[in-house]
């Protein structure tokens, strides 16, 4: 068998094999296109946190609010008991001067 027959040989056996490639990806590409596509899914949504976390804040919260009124009533109850020492205090005051 000559180099030139070998190569003709060759040559059709690669175009037999170029075929078979190409119905082979076509069969491929048929099959995937027959496939239903399935939209993608949607992105994960992580928790923040659980339920009592935020209860365990806002109860927090809520007494540190009450503990801020509390020390502001106290506060108003401290200037009015001083503001009435002041003016007896001063009533006493001119009472000691005018007798004296």
């Amino acid at each position: 068998m000559s180099d030139l027959e070998k190569a003709a040989r060759d040559a059709v056996d690669a175009q037999a094999n170029s075929e078979q490639v190409a119905l082979i990806l076509a069969v491929l590409q048929a099959q995937q296109l027959a496939q239903p596509q399935q939209p993608p899914a949607p992105p994960a949504v992580r928790p923040t946190g659980s339920a009592a976390k935020w209860i365990g804040i806002g109860m927090g919260g809520s007494v540190f609010l009450i503990a801020f009124a509390l020390s502001a009533v106290a506060v108003a109850i401290s200037a009015v008991a001083l503001t009435i020492c002041v003016l007896v205090l001063r009533s006493v005051w001119q009472d000691v001067r005018k007798s004296g």
